[in-house]
């Protein structure tokens, strides 16, 4: 089987933007999905990046078009400035985490795909845990509670998950992995699509 290792940011707009789209793709090339929640913030620390506040202020402004493009681009609602941003992701990812070890990849990307839409359409704030208990009761994960954001293993996963990134080289988000070739950002979904078509033999 096709595995795509799927390396998430949960407050990220382009983990947004490609989210259903990833999603999709795998599901029609018989892949399986990998969901993948990582630190970026360490990983930039160690790959050149800069957290948004500490970019240039031109990179900042041509963010924001780039951000408006692929809104129309894709139709997804998506503001702009959305209420709660800047928001740490740390407890999203572990409780994304958590979903994934109790019921497997498909809850999971549910999970990740309603935390992104909270960030980036609902104006929800997930750094607050019982908003993101509620997001977990609605991607079928009822059984997750707000201490599960603190499991010893969800926590182990995640830093396991940036160290995989660290060292595949990878340095931003969303991060798809296929076997020893890595692709960055969800404007290469169109590359991803070209290489699952050339292993399912559907090209």
């Amino acid at each position: 089987m096709i595995v795509i290792d799927y390396f998430v940011a949960p407050q990220s707009p382009w983990t947004y933007l490609g989210h259903e789209r990833i999603v999709s793709l795998a599901a029609r090339h018989g892949a399986r999905l990998n969901c993948k929640p990582a630190d970026f913030g360490k990983i930039f620390s160690v790959s050149g990046g800069l957290p948004l506040g500490k970019r240039a202020p031109q990179r900042q402004a041509y963010r924001l078009k780039e951000l408006a493009r692929w809104r129309e681009a894709t139709g997804l609602p998506l503001n702009i400035h959305p209420k709660f941003f800047p928001v740490a992701g740390d407890d999203a990812a572990r409780l994304i985490i958590a979903a994934r070890q109790r019921h497997g990849d498909a809850v999971a990307l549910t999970l990740a795909g309603k935390v992104l839409k909270a960030v980036w359409a609902d104006e929800l704030d997930i750094s607050d845990r019982t908003q993101l208990v509620q997001l977990a009761k609605a991607s079928g994960a009822a059984d997750l509670q707000a201490q599960d954001c603190d499991q010893a293993a969800a926590q182990a996963e995640y830093e396991a998950n940036t160290q995989s990134a660290i060292d595949l080289q990878a340095f931003g988000a969303p991060w798809y992995q296929i076997g020893d070739e890595g692709f960055w950002g969800q404007d290469r979904l169109d590359f991803v699509a070209r290489k699952l078509a050339s292993l399912s033999g559907q090209a």
